[in-house]
């Protein structure tokens, strides 16, 4: 498998994210964006419905990015891996592209800040992680939003996580050697009882120290341009907007 060549599907069947809602919703199938190589002024709103789900008796059709994206920086961030894209589980196919590539050592620590802990068990453990094809199989059809940690701990991708969720996990000390995860919607109208600039601040600290950075927007839990808009914050590409 190419190392760029993921994504540009659709899920049809009900599994991974799919399986949401599946029977009572009108909407039968989800896309998978594809993945390119881009800088963040690059990054856009796409047209496809990538998560489907039916909350409080209304059928939510979330569009995400148009793309996944490995992102390309100049100065500051040329040298870290960072991968961009809507739905969260995709995370697990990057953390295995990135252990294949030898981008970092397996066993090292998982640094996840996000509004959910995303520690469900998925329905299996049944991958094989230097297989990227098999990756790609397992992240889309077993995987879904909530369950791509308990894997990668399963496999000992990574020895264990420490999980920022909360005012308590933005005060705790940095690992010193870790893969960063990073869900926008920690920066979601949810979260906004932790002041904003503290954790964009607390946020930068943690992308500096990390050399694999994998980030979802998520567009059930957050608007995807304000995930945008978030994301261009982190990476000094705007400045904070301190009416946040």
């Amino acid at each position: 498998m190419d190392t760029l060549s993921y994504g540009g599907f659709y899920i049809e069947d009900e599994v991974g994210n799919n399986k949401f809602s599946y029977q009572e919703r009108s909407l039968k199938k989800i896309y998978v964006p594809k993945l390119i190589e881009k800088d963040i002024a690059a990054v856009s709103i796409g047209f496809e419905v990538v998560f489907s789900e039916i909350d409080e008796g209304v059928e939510k059709k979330c569009l995400g990015l148009e793309n996944m994206y490995k992102l390309k920086f100049d100065a500051r961030y040329s040298s870290k891996e960072v991968y961009l894209f809507d739905n969260h589980n995709h995370a697990f196919f990057f953390w295995c592209k990135a252990l294949k590539e030898k981008k970092f050592e397996k066993g090292i620590r998982l640094l996840h800040v996000d509004q959910h802990k995303d520690t469900r068990k998925p329905d299996n453990y049944d991958v094989n992680i230097d297989n990227l094809e098999d990756v790609s199989r397992y992240t889309n059809k077993v995987l879904n939003v909530g369950s791509f940690i308990q894997p990668a701990l399963y496999h000992k991708i990574f020895d264990d996580v420490d999980i920022v969720d909360s005012t308590y996990g933005l005060e705790k000390k940095i690992p010193k050697k870790y893969v960063l995860d990073i869900d926008l919607d920690f920066f979601s109208k949810d979260m906004e009882y932790i002041d904003f600039d503290w954790r964009v601040e607390r946020v930068k600290e943690y992308i500096d120290k990390a050399d694999v950075i994998t980030i979802a927007t998520s567009p059930f839990f957050i608007e995807q341009d304000k995930a945008i808009e978030v994301l261009k914050i982190l990476f000094d590409i705007e400045k904070t907007n301190k009416l946040w």
